[in-house]
């Protein structure tokens, strides 16, 4: 099996509702033959979806790193600062042709785009750096975000793609060489903005955190006022397991880079050449 899949399908099995079902079939296969570990199981089970479940606990956890970067806005010490490069990390889409761009895009890519739109208004000088891989679609997800991008206004000479990474720390290692003594940001939702940090921190390139979406919204206090908050939701089992997907991925990170501390940037292969990037006409 391909190591970038094997990965994915450990991480699928090491979820909250994957560990489970685990449990709730440990506990059907075993009620007759050793009911103490049919028990055990099924009170696991059922805590575990309980407590993944319950909103006050999964905004906790969320928070604890989405609150790691605040959102970017220009503040007095950004007023004049110019901006080279806008990055935007991939996502996902559906290809379907009876559908706009901006409709086949998933909702963690929709999100990374129109933050990328809000600031390439703020900064028209800026390039943006589309990526993402294609997967199972015929066209890449960073060529797709391109095509939604241009549906919602933004000129096409201002946008570069990064078609064949299929991770973030592929997308490090591509994107962060082009990034070396310019002024850039990076786009991808709230919670991942760490992990992206790191891998591109570890090929020498250090933009400007932009985070995309937040899990945790409003006032949690005045959440707490509500009875409802109090309940177990399908959506705060949704946040609590990706929560535990970054944990996951942050700890590989760690593990990877306690075993190779020096890790080599390659060339990139965007699809603009450098030439084209240092020569982009400017919109004003």
């Amino acid at each position: 099996m391909n190591l970038f899949f094997l990965k994915k399908a450990i991480g699928l099995l090491l979820m909250p509702l994957s560990i489970v079902i685990l449990l709730l079939l440990i506990a059907i296969i075993f009620y007759r033959s050793r009911r103490t570990l049919s028990f055990l199981s099924l009170f696991l089970a059922t805590s575990l979806l309980i407590i993944s479940s319950y909103p006050p606990i999964s905004q906790s956890l969320i928070s604890s790193l989405e609150d790691k970067y605040p959102v970017y806005n220009i503040s007095s010490e950004r007023e004049h600062q110019s901006l080279d490069f806008i990055v935007v990390l991939g996502c996902y889409h559906f290809s379907d042709a009876k559908l706009p761009a901006t409709i086949e895009l998933k909702t963690c890519s929709l999100q990374r785009l129109v933050e990328a739109i809000r600031l390439a208004n703020l900064y028209p000088e800026a390039s943006l750096i589309m990526s993402g891989s294609a997967g199972h679609n015929p066209q890449s997800n960073a060529v797709k975000m391109k095509e939604a991008a241009i549906l919602m206004g933004i000129n096409p000479r201002r946008i570069l793609t990064e078609n064949t990474p299929r991770d973030t720390e592929d997308e490090a290692i591509l994107i962060a060489p082009q990034l070396e003594g310019k002024q850039s940001v990076l786009i991808t939702n709230a919670d991942h903005m760490h992990r992206a940090l790191n891998y591109f921190s570890q090929h020498g390139a250090t933009p400007t955190a932009a985070p995309a979406s937040f899990y945790a919204k409003g006032d949690v206090k005045s959440s707490g006022l509500d009875i409802l908050f109090y309940l177990p939701k399908s959506s705060s089992l949704q946040t609590t397991s990706v929560y535990w997907y970054e944990t996951l991925g942050l700890t590989a990170q760690w593990f990877k880079q306690l075993l190779k501390p020096k890790i080599k940037s390659t060339p990139s292969k965007l699809e603009a050449s450098q030439e084209l990037i240092t020569t982009l006409p400017k919109d004003k």
